[in-house]
């Protein structure tokens, strides 16, 4: 018998949640604080990326972003400020950042976002939201230095020790795969493993599916508190109204250690802010590629293009910095020729708060002291690639079956 879900958060996660609770037959709720049209669920590249298996928090990040603090135009931004959660998030970022730790989540991150493209390609297979854009080009590491060649190449091969599909291009290949190209440009790893969509044509999608199927969603719905009886939670408290729950996940990304700690849990989370760029007019762009010494990420979306880029940590705000739009337009423009961003465009852009973890996995699964809240939020910069693999993880877990794969590395309460 299906149980009341409350699912608090309207992005990817909670709506791939939404999905599959529904799909067990659960009865499902989805609160969000926002209209449900903007965020880093509708702004990132639409990448989904077996290929990246290297998390944020890896060695030498840290010395990057104390490099960086004092340049707000940098790829790395660490805002200086005199915050007791972020820096203790910083250090535990810092302690999380050795070779040994790396190594250890490797497998955990490629092993989690397999499955999550599979769970995308069952998705368009099963027609459930009609046609939308899945397109299996795979992606393109451009560089332009030997140091970025030479490290992006010890990257790939334990990408390729893994089984996963990718190659490095010679610089022919890489012209007919994708022509003009700035003469600038040395070489590229192409990783045929991954995929692309278009996030905001996908997020309308699974929203009119939901709705359709008699899932409620609650827009402009803030979430104030929640009842309990001893250490079972009863229900979720609104601005609007309250709501009844056998079931709780918390979805909320960069705002879930708010609510987390009206739960008397400390979540250890930063918002890590992203930028983009799209444009509705043609480019030489043909695939999706990552610019690496720029840091910028470019995507042939439905319709238009999508630059996107920046890890901006500033607290939770959606102050649009120009200076970081202006940085992402010109490095995108040294990397293709004819290509230009025009100050209109410059003006459009959007951002995003991603939910950034110390250690850079996600936090999946149930926590100690509440027995029906369950936690679906950290993913950083993987979140879009990683939504329905966590949506059929949590579903598992509320339903009292086994799950896909291992949860051990995702423990909401993890140590760092």
């Amino acid at each position: 018998m299906g149980k009341n879900v409350v699912v608090i958060g309207g992005g990817i996660m909670g709506l791939s949640c939404a999905y599959y609770l529904h799909k067990e037959g659960h009865q499902v709720k989805v609160l969000d604080k926002s209209s449900m049209d903007g965020g880093a669920s509708y702004v990132n590249a639409g990448y989904l990326t077996p290929s990246h298996i290297i998390p944020l928090a890896s060695p030498g990040m840290m010395a990057k972003g104390i490099k960086w603090m004092f340049d707000s135009s940098s790829p790395f931004y660490l805002k200086p400020r005199l915050d007791t959660d972020f820096i203790k998030w910083a250090w535990q970022f810092h302690r999380s950042s050795t070779s040994a730790k790396v190594n250890k989540a490797i497998p955990i991150i490629a092993e989690i976002n397999v499955l999550s493209k599979e769970l995308y390609q069952e998705m368009y297979d099963g027609g459930d939201l009609g046609d939308f854009q899945l397109v299996k080009d795979g992606l393109l590491m451009l560089y332009k230095s030997e140091k970025g060649g030479k490290a992006e190449l010890q990257v790939m091969r334990r990408v390729q020790d893994l089984g996963l599909e990718a190659r490095e291009l010679s610089l022919e290949e890489l012209t007919m795969l994708q022509p003009g190209l700035s003469p600038e440009i040395r070489g590229a790893m192409h990783y045929q493993c991954d995929a692309h969509t278009t996030p905001t044509q996908l997020m309308e999608k699974l929203k009119e599916y939901l709705l359709a199927r008699g899932v409620e969603i609650h827009p402009n719905t803030e979430v104030r508190g929640f009842s309990h009886v001893k250490d079972t939670l009863t229900g979720v408290k609104s601005d609007r109204k309250d709501f009844p729950a056998e079931e709780v996940v918390l979805a909320s990304g960069a705002w879930s250690p708010l609510l987390a700690g009206e739960l008397g849990l400390k979540l250890s989370l930063q918002a890590g802010k992203g930028y983009r760029i799209d444009i509705y007019r043609p480019t030489p762009v043909k695939l999706p590629a990552i610019l690496m010494e720029a840091k910028v990420a470019v995507t042939p979306m439905e319709g238009f293009t999508r630059l996107a880029g920046t890890m901006e940590f500033s607290g939770i705000n959606h102050h649009i910095r120009k200076n970081r739009v202006a940085a992402i337009a010109r490095l995108a423009e040294k990397y293709y020729e004819d290509f230009e961003v025009q100050p209109q465009e410059e003006a459009k852009a959007a951002c995003g708060l991603r939910p950034v973890t110390p250690d850079g996995l996600p936090y999946i699964g149930r926590v100690s002291g509440w027995k029906n809240l369950s936690l679906a939020t950290g993913h950083a910069m993987m979140g879009w690639s990683l939504g329905p693999v966590t949506g059929k993880l949590i579903s598992e877990i509320i339903s009292g079956k086994t799950t896909s794969l291992s949860l051990n590395g995702l423990h909401p309460e993890r140590r760092f």
